[in-house]
């Protein structure tokens, strides 16, 4: 069993000054530890019963999909306006360091659905709030969260409401 955290690069003041960015490239390029998260990820979450995965681009869409496919379910992409070629649902949210909208296809879920939302950070809580809310603008439940990092000290887990949240880090 490897230590993720330690693959896992801290860098000092990006993208801006005050800021510690959270780098997971060098995790993505050790083929061992990749595969130890989305199984570790997969083993926290495979109570919930997701139908659909959901994920934001670009970091989301890194651990989304591999983790839809040990599932053996749909992934729904969530991207910035102008990204989608059809008709779509959007919501905007606040960051650490800016503001953002997300958009999803009007018609990627159904009520039927409960979409398992995977990201690889949760800090404050807006974008995972975001997705939650295009999740259930069409009518399917939040089944729950897998998230690679938590930034404990921003709190975003409060903004989440009472679904499961599921980290395998916590900083």
């Amino acid at each position: 069993m490897m230590d993720i955290e330690s693959c896992i690069r801290k860098i000092p003041d990006y993208p801006k000054k005050g800021i510690l960015f959270y780098d997971i490239t060098p995790l993505l390029g050790n083929g061992e530890a990749f595969q130890q998260v989305i199984d570790a990820m997969y083993e926290q979450t495979k109570d919930l019963r997701p139908t659909k995965i959901v994920s934001a681009e670009a970091r989301g869409f890194i651990f989304g999909a591999p983790l839809a496919l040990r599932f053996g379910i749909g992934f729904v992409p969530i991207r910035k306006p102008g990204k989608l070629p059809s008709k779509t649902v959007s919501a905007s949210y606040d960051l650490e360091y800016g503001s953002n909208t997300l958009c999803m296809h009007e018609d990627a879920l159904t009520a039927d659905d409960r979409a398992l939302i995977v990201d690889d950070v949760l800090a404050t809580g807006g974008t995972a709030q975001a997705m939650a809310k295009l999740v259930e603008q069409q009518g399917a439940a939040v089944a729950g969260f897998a998230l690679l990092l938590e930034l404990d000290a921003l709190k975003g887990r409060e903004k989440l409401g009472g679904v499961p949240v599921h980290s395998l880090l916590h900083v």
